[in-house]
C-alpha cells in the first residue's frame, strides 16, 4: 500500500505553479498544485477528463467555464469535461490545491 503525506507535498518554484504528483494510475491522478503568489494555471480545456479542486491552503480565484469565483480552504469545485477552467492565486500568500483528475490524460 502506497502511503503519501500531505506535508512532503509542499514544493514550491518561483518560476511557475508546480505539480506534486501524490498517486497516479492509467485512470487517475492526484496531484497537489502549489502556487506562489500571482502564479497561475492558465484557462484551459480537457476534452475527456473531469477534474476536482479542493483548496487545502490560502485562496484563489478559481475559472470554470465563465464563472469565476474565489474559493479557500475546504473548499471545492469541478471543472467538468469540456468546460475550461483554470486557477489564479491572486492574494499575497501561498496556495495549495489537491486536484483529481479522471481518466488520466497521459
Amino acid at each position: 500500500m502506497k502511503v503519501m503525506n500531505l506535508a512532503d507535498c509542499q514544493r514550491f518554484s518561483s518560476e511557475k505553479m508546480k505539480k506534486n504528483n501524490l498517486f497516479q494510475t492509467e485512470r487517475f491522478f492526484c496531484d497537489v498544485y502549489c502556487f506562489e503568489p500571482g502564479q497561475e494555471q492558465q484557462g484551459h480545456v480537457h476534452s475527456d477528463q473531469d477534474k476536482v479542486y479542493l483548496v487545502l491552503e490560502g485562496q484563489g480565484t478559481f475559472q470554470v467555464g465563465v464563472e469565476k469565483q474565489v474559493l479557500g480552504a475546504g473548499e471545492a469545485t469541478l471543472a467538468p469535461a469540456g468546460e475550461k477552467h483554470g486557477v489564479k492565486n491572486h492574494t499575497g500568500e501561498r496556495l495549495r490545491v489537491l486536484v483529481f483528475v479522471s481518466p488520466n490524460p497521459s
